[in-house]
Formats: structure tokens, sequence, C-alpha cells
């Protein structure tokens, strides 16, 4: 991975995309390894340090705070993991676009709002590598642009993503690269087209997703 890398990650269901992702952010310990960010070691540490040295997430599942406030839900994860500036959290809204919406509660979000929460949540620690699961499922083609080109903005501002997602089109019109799993193993990485050409991802998993369609 480099600095400022726009990742497309995807692999059948349990080839260890989210594992991977929960490794990283201390949810999981790795049983052995390291985990190294920026030099620095990272795997022992809490999830809130994680996250305070500049590594966020979005969940497949937005799980908001629904009595809470849209500002208030911000503003707890920025408090989680030590921040507590009401600037990042206003900042965080304004450039998810939910800013005008910060004293509804969260519970009255559509879904593509609520996809915006969960973002507004992770970009309130200032990240510098930022992961995200499923961010655009379920959503319209409009509403797809919409976070697609929220994303491009981020890392062209020096953001490091990672993008977790079953959408393939969605994630070709907008990753710099290309990462697939199966088995817990990376199988191709490199230039999108290039790699969901290669017969080892369409095996293991393009073509799969072509038979359940």
């Amino acid at each position: 991975m480099f600095e400022r890398d726009f990742i497309g990650l995807i692999g059948p269901n349990g080839s260890g995309k989210t594992t991977f992702v929960n490794v990283v952010t201390g949810v999981y310990r790795p049983d052995e390894g390291e985990i190294y960010f920026e030099n620095k070691r990272i795997d022992r540490l809490p999830r809130h340090k994680i996250c305070r040295i500049g590594i966020a997430r979005t969940f497949q599942i937005p799980q908001p705070l629904e009595d809470l406030s849209v500002w208030e839900n911000v503003q707890i994860g920025d408090i989680f993991c030590g921040v507590n500036d009401i600037r990042t959290v206003e900042e965080a809204l304004k450039i998810s676009g939910l800013y005008d919406k910060r004293f509804y509660e969260a519970s009255k979000l559509t879904l593509i709002e609520k996809r915006l929460l969960e973002l507004a949540r992770a970009l309130a620690v200032k990240p510098r590598l930022l992961f995200l699961d499923e961010v655009v499922a379920g959503l319209r083609e409009d509403e797809i642009k919409r976070l697609g080109d929220l994303l491009v903005k981020l890392n062209n501002e020096g953001v490091t993503v990672i993008w977790i997602e079953h959408n393939v089109s969605a994630l070709l019109k907008y990753v710099k690269r290309l990462v697939v799993m199966n088995m817990g193993y990376i199988i191709a990485d490199g230039d999108p087209q290039e790699v969901i050409n290669k017969p080892q991802v369409i095996d293991a998993y393009l073509g799969k997703m072509m038979v359940r369609s």
C-alpha cells in the first residue's frame, strides 16, 4: 500500500476482506505477525489508539445511535478517538453534506444519509487511512455517484482509501488499484481492468457472481 492509494478490495464471501480490516483497526488481534502503519507497530494497540493515529473505518450496516442527533453521533466517535474537537465534527459534517441536518435525529435519515453519517464519523478523526465496507450497497446510481465522487475528493486531498465492495462495476469507476482476495490470500493486485480479466479472478469470484445472477 502506498500513500494516497485508492484501492478496491474484492473477493467471495469468507475470503477474509472484513477480517483484514478488523485486524488492522484493532477489532481482532492477529495470531501471528506484525502490523505497521507509518513505521509504527500497531497490532498491540487498543482500538481508540489506532483510530487516534489516523486509521478509520465505516461498517457494512450503518448502526447510528438513532435517538441522538446527527451531530451527537459524530461527536461521540470524535470523543472515543480522543480528538474531542468541535471543529473536526463540524468539518466532517460539511464534507459529508450532512451539516444542514446536524440537528436531525439519526433515525430520520435516509439510507444514503446514514451511509454519509458513517463516513462523517470516520472523517471526524481526520484519517490518513480510511477503510470502507460495502458503502454503496442498496443505493441508487445517483447516490453511488455522490458517494464515489466524495471519496475521489478525499483521496485527492491525501486520504488513502481501501474500499471493500461487491458492486464491482461501481468500484471500477473510481479506484486506481484493485486487490482480489480468496481464502485469506491475495490472488491478484494491480490495474483494475487488468485484474478483473485475470483467469484466477474470474474463476474465484467474477465467474461465481455471473452464475448467481
